[in-house]
């Protein structure tokens, strides 16, 4: 009967563990998408500015063809999504489709005011309220921009790092931008990548493309598992001895794990570690790049 009764405790609490965090991620992905529809319709396109990413290949090809910005959204960040979908999980490949249809939708119905024309305050401004938009839509496990992903596989099977990558194709972006359109709107518009590349950061909290995780828990073992079995990473158990207060020396040894995660798993496992001890003492910390190891590996789902 006692056992019965946690079972369905036990069930009850994952269950609202997963529907607030599918709450959590709706809020953030909903705010990201209209954050950045604000830069983008009020900021950037009226002015002939574009961004760094999928995003500004969008914005750039909206220029030179006649093609629907909406449409371009779409069908430029389709193969990341793909990409997405195999790299990270169907999950994460899902909320990214719906943000990216929900920002396609806000581009092509809502009509913003021209908020400036003076092209500095559209440059920092225009890439704020965009990196806004990317940011929280990171936050909430997903991606309106799908470089990043790219990046993230390209630097599983190269000597390249995430930043490395997406600062190349970045260059090379604005490289074809100022032949094809003109020098000043390219740096003008370097400016704004570089505006909203720093809100991104700002946005989630200063995390790098990599985390170092260090989980401590007198639930260690199930949690190690979870991430052995249910995220398919790497896990390192290291022995400890800790103490607090009068009862410092009473404390019995125990476990810390220890893993490293991209920032774009992060979200997925602290909600699963929740699931399985809510009190769990969980230490996030930026890792500039890995080499070896299961991270460089394609996780299980």
């Amino acid at each position: 009967m006692v056992k019965r009764l946690l079972k369905i405790q036990d069930s009850s609490w994952v269950k609202k563990i997963t529907v607030w965090r599918q709450i959590k991620d709706f809020i953030f992905i909903s705010i990201g998408v209209f954050m950045a529809s604000i830069g983008l319709k009020g900021f950037l396109l009226p002015n002939g500015f574009f961004d760094g990413g999928a995003m500004g290949i969008s914005l750039l090809l909206e220029l030179l063809t006649p093609m629907n910005l909406s449409v371009l959204i779409i069908l430029v960040n389709l193969p990341f999504i793909l990409l997405g979908a195999r790299q990270v999980s169907v999950a994460f490949a899902i909320k990214s489709t719906l943000a990216i249809f929900g920002l396609a939708l806000l581009v092509h119905f809502i009509e913003f005011p021209t908020i400036t024309a003076d092209k500095l305050l559209i440059a920092v401004f225009g890439g704020f309220f965009l990196g806004s938009g990317i940011g929280f839509a990171i936050r909430g496990g997903a991606v309106i921009d799908g470089t990043e992903v790219l990046a993230i596989s390209v630097s599983r099977t190269s000597s390249l790092t995430v930043g490395d990558f997406i600062t190349v194709f970045n260059v090379f972006l604005f490289i074809v931008a100022a032949f094809f359109v003109n020098l000043e709107t390219a740096m003008y518009s370097l400016l704004t990548y570089f505006s909203a590349s720093k809100t991104v950061d700002f946005i989630i909290n200063g995390v790098e493309e990599y985390l170092g995780v260090m989980i401590m828990s007198p639930m260690a073992e199930e949690i190690k598992s979870m991430i052995s079995h249910d995220l398919g990473r790497g896990v390192t158990v290291l022995k400890s001895d800790g103490g607090y207060g009068e009862k410092a020396k009473l404390l019995p040894d125990r476990k810390v794990l220890f893993c490293v995660i991209t920032r774009l798993e992060v979200t997925r496992m602290l909600t699963e570690i929740d699931k399985i001890d809510p009190k769990a003492f969980v230490i996030q910390y930026p890792i500039k790049d890995t080499k070896g190891g299961m991270i460089k590996k394609r996780p299980l789902h």
